[in-house]
């Protein structure tokens, strides 16, 4: 057990000591104020809480966790903070998890399975009551180390593929390959696809391989690509689209691999003059309120992502079997295609 005395003597922080004599009670009754547990007057609680904020007090949690039954820490690991799919992730989770009384713990890993599974071991080394991250593929040794928790966990925003525990979700190969369906039944056959780095965003290799499934179906294959090796950005995507352009491909379709990228692919046409849908139809994926709201509506794929969050985080604070829940997406014809 952590002693949260003697790590105060070490760093000068206040301890639960110093609450206590600032108070004039004793340490079990600062405590049991502080955690909200157990019995005490009205006028012993403002003593210890007025005492606590006086000094400046911060409770040490780990202590807190080490000494008491279980955690109320959940950790959760998202690619990105830059792309506002995973911040709707988190309103989602945040929302059921605090009302529950769990705190959520949040790294990033940029998309690197290697820092994933750093962080993860990090978070785990606190043993949280249950983890949370993004997608289905995971190091073998991330794979491992969440199995052998003993906890809760959720993969989120993915259902292609086997899970550890909780799957929450939606087919991204389907929503791929919904894409291509719409675009091909629009009478375009010239498609062309502006994509980010599919290395690192394995969802997004998913629904490209959809969307390639799609136009086979129809005899058509994609007739020019161009994969920046970067995170997805407006700016990503406006470059990427002008690339494909400079290149003298003759195309009357463009599928992006998300929101950003398309916003970036129409902004370039508004600049160039290229008439959406007439000259050139774009095609993205998430349904961002931003795409949704342009002069032209966005046609895309619209996700449930705080759905996800949410569903995610009530199985991971309930107790039971394996789950797997498909929430499903929505094509949004909008007025680019």
């Amino acid at each position: 057990m952590v002693d949260e005395a003697a790590e105060g003597m070490r760093t000068g922080a206040m301890t639960l000591t110093d609450v206590a004599r600032a108070a004039g009670v004793g340490e079990s009754t600062a405590s049991r104020v502080l955690r909200g547990h157990g019995s005490f007057s009205e006028k012993t609680r403002e003593s210890v809480l007025s005492a606590a904020r006086s000094l400046g007090y911060v409770p040490n949690r780990i202590a807190g966790t080490l000494a008491s039954t279980g955690s109320k820490l959940v950790g959760i690991v998202i690619p990105s903070l830059s792309n506002i799919v995973f911040p709707d992730v988190l309103r989602g989770a945040n929302t059921v998890l605090v009302g529950a009384g769990f705190q959520p713990v949040v790294a990033v890993t940029d998309y690197d399975q290697g820092r994933e599974e750093s962080l993860i071991e990090s978070l785990l080394s606190w043993r949280p009551a249950g983890m949370m991250v993004a997608g289905l593929e995971h190091t073998e040794r991330t794979g491992a180390m969440l199995r052998q928790a003993r906890i809760r966990v959720a993969e989120l925003l993915d259902t292609d593929g086997e899970g550890i525990d909780i799957v929450v979700g939606f087919s991204n190969r389907e929503a791929g390959r919904t894409s291509g369906r719409h675009l091909v039944s629009r009478g375009y056959r010239q498609i062309g696809y502006v994509g980010h780095d599919l290395s690192r965003d394995l969802r997004a290799a998913k629904r490209f391989a959809g969307f390639r499934s799609a136009l086979e179906e129809a005899g058509l294959k994609v007739a020019a690509q161009e994969i920046i090796p970067a995170s997805s950005s407006i700016e990503a995507g406006r470059d990427g689209l002008a690339r494909l352009l400079e290149r003298g491909t003759n195309l009357d379709a463009v599928y992006f691999s998300n929101d950003d990228m398309a916003i970036g692919g129409y902004f370039h046409c508004l600049a160039r003059g290229i008439a959406i849908p007439g000259q050139m139809a774009i095609f993205g994926f998430n349904g961002l309120d931003v795409a949704r709201s342009a002069p032209q509506p966005l046609s895309t794929i619209l996700t449930p992502r705080v759905a996800v969050g949410e569903n995610g985080a009530r199985l991971v604070c309930s107790e039971g079997p394996p789950a797997r829940i498909d929430l499903g997406f929505e094509l949004i014809e909008g007025a680019t295609t």
